[in-house]
């Protein structure tokens, strides 16, 4: 890999994958996950923090993932993500996996509407010494 002498100050922008239902994947981003929602024609963007997703009107294409692809988003306590999990299984949201309690954080993967992976964790009670490679449990 060539490393180039100038140094350019970059950040992440946004995220951009199409859906074959837009709207439905958008509100579900909104319902669970609190998430505001643009349209922008058939597309929607999702909005949280500091985080903007595209979801490309993809009616149009396949829309097939990789097995392992995944959107992943962080909730602050076990205690929300049991919260949320207990939700998206009364609304009978596909789970893949039940909780899982992880040396990297605790987490659950489920399907959102259009067919990508969500995959749903927090650092909370991830083990000591993973806890400073997370941003979110950098003082």
């Amino acid at each position: 890999m060539t490393t180039h002498s100038t140094t350019v100050r970059s950040t992440f922008n946004h995220l951009s994958f199409p859906s074959p239902d837009a709207p439905a994947t958008a509100a579900f981003f909104e319902h669970f996950l609190g998430f505001s929602v643009a349209a922008f024609g058939h597309s929607r963007i999702v909005k949280k923090d500091q985080l903007d997703i595209v979801i490309e009107d993809g009616r149009d294409r396949d829309c097939t993932w990789p097995r392992n692809f995944h959107v992943g988003v962080e909730v602050a306590t076990r205690a929300d993500l049991e919260r949320i999990h207990a939700d998206m299984l009364a609304a009978d949201i596909r789970m893949e996996t039940e909780l899982i309690t992880h040396v990297r954080g605790s987490r659950f993967f489920c399907w959102m509407p259009g067919g990508v992976m969500l995959e749903v964790n927090t650092r909370e009670d991830a083990a000591v010494e993973f806890r400073g490679t997370f941003a979110s449990q950098r003082g």
